[in-house]
């Protein structure tokens, strides 16, 4: 086909297709992406040296960008990001405005889908710039305008696309550039948008020059020089569209070309409208190769559009940039997820913790929210998923959310588990129960149920009219936890007792959320399976020679006696010593010597100095609380008050500790120094 016969069907089909046009992009994706410039990402990534900084950030050279830089080089950098935080963290870096600034209108636009520009000033000449490649696009490409249109109207956010539709508006622009084209109109409808809302200013003396110099352009570009040119640039432009933009506008121009030999034929009539209608933002979301954690090959962005409703999709992007570097640092090498395949685990993952905190209709009005405006957008997009629950309490009022957000109280501190994963699945507490190892069912489930209080995961609001909605929506389990999964079953059941309790009054914490409680049981699993391995090692040790004991060198001859029932004078409730020695043969007039083990198979290796020594001094003041001093022990065979002489706290060592010996051993001697009750161990 030549360049000249194409060039008639866009003229010849200027408009004629728009409600088609529309139905082709939006039973595609709003998702914006310039799949184009990744050679300049890739040959950037290349060059760049990259030190380690979160999520791989890149680094721009002071000056960036210098005189002679190419637009491809200024936006190379920018389109090496990995996700929508580093994204924005790079433009803190440089002055934006000025970046923006060194583009041309197109290269601007391009800029404008990988996500929310930080600086006003430079989300100010962005709109400049768009409206201005409109202004061409609409001269110069014809019918093939309103694919380009869309495109910018698909990757801008809601007060940036009022900015817009202002600047045409006051210029005399808007009429004449955008009224003609349904598809646009429709799709800023459902944005809320009208143009009937933008009152063009009145006529000037300046129109009539404008309108004759577009006269003169007009017939300088009637040469078919001029046509090869406009539709080479044109096709260019439109080769670094979106796949989905792409096919729309193939087909246009097949449809352009069957009504340009049948003048009769009318155009097709609306499709059911399945676009997001929501600036996706971040190019990363569709590129054609995987060249970072951030990426998603085309075939998994329409899985994922398939997978996750719309609303879900968006806030996932902005609100998951953190959790798939947190993906990639748990499950390792032996996952077999290549990239892609983690950041779209990662988007329904995102996108399932939202929905578990919010509830699915909250998770509709967020999304609306963060495509409102750019500045909730960047809000979100360096905040993650805490700040995207803030723009929610907010009602979308950004200054609220940040004040919400600071004031908000931080879950409390602990080192989170190692994740378990359904492949090392948790059993259920049946499987946990051991009666002649003295693990009745009584005794695991209350120290389980200590567990779940002490646990430092996040948890869902102590709202019973929400937990009400969740019981219905999050019956099914989250992504990669597969159905009939034991461990997911258990948590429906204790999520339910907890609203049952919170009904009642019976309780003031809400439930865990799911991964804080697949945490936990991992956790608490792990503890009851090193507490038998401990229990063996004492009974081995209480049969050796006093002289050759390790453990129990205090003792003639030791009985042991797993979690017992005690309760301490002033104390309430029951609590389960882990182990209780009592002398059996004690010396002639003394009491029985009495020494109680508490065992920990805690998660110590991530903490630093001052974290680690905090947790180590809660649980040696717990130990010494609950287990040392006066104890009314409450098991019917040995039924008594005893004066216990000595309390050993002993973790579980291994790649459970902190990799710095020297450090764990100065916060050891740090918190025996205050609770010389206690005694700190680690095997």
């Amino acid at each position: 086909m030549s360049t000249h016969l194409a060039w008639a069907w866009v003229c010849l089909g200027r408009g004629a297709g728009a409600l088609w046009l529309s139905a082709l992009l939006l039973m595609g994706t709003g998702c914006a992406t310039v799949s184009g410039t990744l050679d300049a990402a890739d040959a950037y990534r290349q060059r760049v040296r990259y030190c380690g900084l979160p999520s791989g950030r890149t680094l721009v050279t002071e000056g960036w960008p210098t005189e002679d830089s190419s637009e491809e080089e200024v936006l190379a950098p920018l389109l090496a990001c990995a996700s929508v935080e580093d994204y924005l963290a790079l433009q803190r870096d440089v002055d934006m405005a000025r970046v923006v600034e060194r583009l041309g209108d197109w290269s601007a636009v391009r800029l404008g889908a990988l996500g929310p520009l930080v600086d006003a000033r430079a989300s100010r000449v962005l709109t400049r710039k768009r409206a201005a490649f409109l202004l061409d696009a609409v001269r110069d490409s014809g019918a093939y305008a309103q694919v380009f249109a869309l495109f910018i109207i698909h990757t801008a956010y809601d007060d940036e696309l009022d900015e817009l539709l202002r600047l045409l508006a006051r210029d005399k622009q808007l009429g004449q550039t955008l009224g003609p084209m349904e598809a646009v109109r429709r799709e800023l409808g459902r944005r809320g948008l009208k143009l009937s809302d933008y009152p063009e200013r009145g006529e000037v003396p300046g129109d009539v020059l404008r309108g004759l110099g577009q006269a003169a352009a007009d017939a300088l570009n009637s040469s078919p020089s001029s046509d090869g040119a406009r539709y080479q640039r044109m096709s260019e432009q439109l080769r670094q569209l979106p796949p989905a933009y792409q096919r729309a506008q193939a087909s246009l121009e097949r449809e352009l070309m069957r009504e340009h030999y049948a003048p009769g034929r009318m155009a097709l009539g609306a499709i059911d409208q399945l676009t997001f209608g929501v600036p996706l933002g971040f190019y990363h979301l569709a590129v054609g190769t995987a060249h970072g954690l951030g990426d998603l090959t085309q075939g998994q962005y329409e899985q994922a559009t398939r997978e996750l409703a719309p609303a879900a999709l968006l806030v996932a992007l902005y609100a998951g940039g953190k959790g798939a570097r947190y993906l990639a640092e748990t499950r390792g090498a032996g996952a077999r997820l290549s990239l892609p395949e983690l950041r779209l685990e990662t988007l329904r993952r995102v996108a399932w913790q939202v929905t578990e905190r919010l509830g699915v209709d909250s998770l509709a009005e967020l999304s609306r929210y963060i495509r409102a405006s750019r500045e909730a957008a960047v809000f979100v997009g360096a905040g993650g998923e805490p700040a995207a629950v803030a723009l929610y309490e907010a009602r979308g009022d950004v200054a609220r959310a940040q004040a919400w957000l600071s004031e908000a109280r931080p879950e409390r501190a602990g080192a989170p588990e190692p994740r378990v994963t359904p492949s090392g699945a948790v059993s259920g507490v049946a499987s946990l129960v051991d009666e002649a190892a003295g693990y009745s069912t009584q005794v695991v489930e209350a120290k389980l149920l200590q567990a779940e209080l002490e646990a430092t995961g996040p948890r869902l609001p102590a709202d019973v009219t929400l937990l009400h909605k969740l019981r219905a929506t999050l019956s099914t389990p989250p992504p990669g936890v597969p159905e009939g999964y034991a461990l997911w079953n258990e948590y429906l059941t204790y999520r339910q007792r907890r609203l049952s309790e919170l009904e009642r009054g019976a309780a003031r914490a809400g439930p865990l959320r799911w991964e804080a409680y697949e945490w936990m049981r991992g956790a608490f699993a792990r503890g009851l399976a090193f507490e038998r391995f401990m229990v063996e090692l004492l009974r081995a040790d209480a049969l050796l020679p006093v002289t050759q004991r390790q453990w129990l060198q205090g003792f003639n001859l030791p009985r042991i006696e797993v979690h017992v029932g005690v309760s301490k004078p002033g104390v309430p409730g029951i609590r389960y010593a882990d182990v209780l020695i009592i002398e059996k043969q004690p010396p002639v007039g003394q009491s029985p010597r009495v020494e109680t083990f508490s065992f920990k198979s805690r998660y110590l290796a991530p903490l630093e100095r001052d974290p680690l020594r905090e947790q180590i001094r809660v649980d040696a003041r717990a130990a010494l609380d609950y287990y040392g001093g006066t104890l009314e022990i409450l098991r019917p065979s040995l039924k008594g008050r005893v004066q216990v002489q000595n309390v050993r706290l002993v973790y579980q060592g291994g790649e459970l500790l902190p990799g710095n010996p020297r450090e764990l051993e100065t916060a050891v001697n740090q918190v025996q120094a205050r609770l010389p009750g206690v005694e700190i161990l680690f095997r």
